[in-house]
């Protein structure tokens, strides 16, 4: 895909699926509303039914100029299985979605749709990139580090991943961390029971070897393996796993932080003084409402494919949307996919130009 593919003079095209998510396409204008007036260097076309699309676009104002509406009469729902929305998904918004950015008329996809039929369509109409045998879906988790985040990846592409699979997230995630959290040389890190070098399964330790033999090339740091108790630390900036493991604790990690949100409701309602106190803590509890809010930090990246994918939490509402949207045009404006492309490319030649020297150096020791 052109580096300028999905720009209209000095704006990013952003395709964006009105249909699918839990709250119905309301919500997701209202999404690309707040993104609208928030950056007026993006312009987006919008993918449902023309007539429902065209009414809730026209009531806010100034948004129909900035808006080309593609019309889709078929919705993928959440309980579609995607070896069913294969065989069907064409005439359905995200199938449309997905299609401006493979004719190169939008530079990144937004849904909120099913996470498996957006995976199996995404693959289907974009693509692997050369070299890649299985995408992975990157997330932001929140951290102690600066940015305030780390990359964590796969959370849940593919439950499988062997030594290359991992090799591959390491240098997609490091990519992600360069174009979307702004870090010059990421610090990357294996998830594994343990951080002693004895521990783990045969492709982690094998995979090890194979990314800490990349880092420099590829321009990230390897830091060995990492735990669980990393993901919210400062140890370092991504995170590599499997899907299987990668959703596990994304699941996880979810339920935590609303459980502890219900907590902080339970206590602070239990009595009078409780109220009061709450009432002089009103600024940090919002700042640190604001800062745990998934809504703000909505959006797992699909990386592997010819074109960039984001998908936004099925259950979002206008803020979600908007957020999803705003990571679509960080990614944008970096040119980030064309980088990774051209990343994967280059480990690609020289993985094949270490396999050509290995059977001379087998022939002469």
């Amino acid at each position: 895909m052109a580096h300028d593919a999905g720009r209209t003079g000095g704006s990013f095209v952003i395709s964006v699926d009105a249909m699918g998510g839990d709250r119905g396409p309301a919500a997701v204008i209202a999404g690309i509303e707040k993104s609208a007036d928030k950056n007026p260097d993006i312009r987006f076309i919008v993918h449902g039914p023309q007539a429902e699309l065209r009414r809730l676009i026209e009531r806010r104002r100034g948004l129909a100029d900035r808006c080309d509406i593609r019309h889709a009469d078929g919705i993928v729902t959440m309980h579609d299985k995607p070896s069913q929305v294969i065989r069907s998904a064409q005439g359905t918004s995200m199938w449309s979605t997905l299609e401006s950015v493979r004719q190169g008329e939008a530079t990144v996809a937004v849904s909120c749709g099913n996470t498996g039929a957006l995976m199996a369509l995404s693959v289907l109409r974009l693509r692997k990139l050369p070299g890649v045998a299985r995408p992975a879906i990157a997330i932001l988790w929140p951290s102690h580090n600066p940015s305030g985040f780390n990359v964590v990846l796969d959370v849940g592409a593919d439950i499988r991943a062997d030594r290359t699979d991992l090799l591959q997230y390491a240098m997609m995630g490091a990519s992600y961390a360069r174009n979307g959290l702004g870090l010059e040389r990421p610090r990357v890190g294996l998830l594994n029971v343990g951080t002693e070098e004895h521990k783990g399964r045969v492709e982690l330790k094998e995979a090890q070897e194979l990314i800490a033999a990349a880092a420099g090339p590829a321009g990230f740091d390897y830091v060995g393996f990492v735990e669980g108790g990393d993901f919210v630390g400062s140890r370092v900036d991504v995170i590599v796993t499997d899907g299987f493991t990668g959703n596990i604790a994304l699941k996880t990690g979810e339920g935590t932080a609303r459980l502890v949100g219900d907590f902080l409701k339970e206590a602070f309602a239990n009595s009078i003084m409780s109220r009061f106190a709450a009432l002089l803590a009103v600024t940090s509890l919002k700042r640190l409402q604001k800062r745990i809010d998934p809504r703000r930090v909505n959006g797992g990246v699909f990386l592997g494919l010819n074109g960039t994918v984001v998908k936004s939490h099925g259950s979002a509402d206008a803020t979600g949307v908007s957020a999803a949207i705003k990571l679509a045009f960080q990614l944008a404006q970096s040119g980030f996919h064309d980088r990774l492309a051209a990343r994967l490319a280059q480990a690609a030649e020289q993985a094949a130009d270490r396999a050509k020297d290995a059977p001379d150096e087998g022939a002469s020791s």
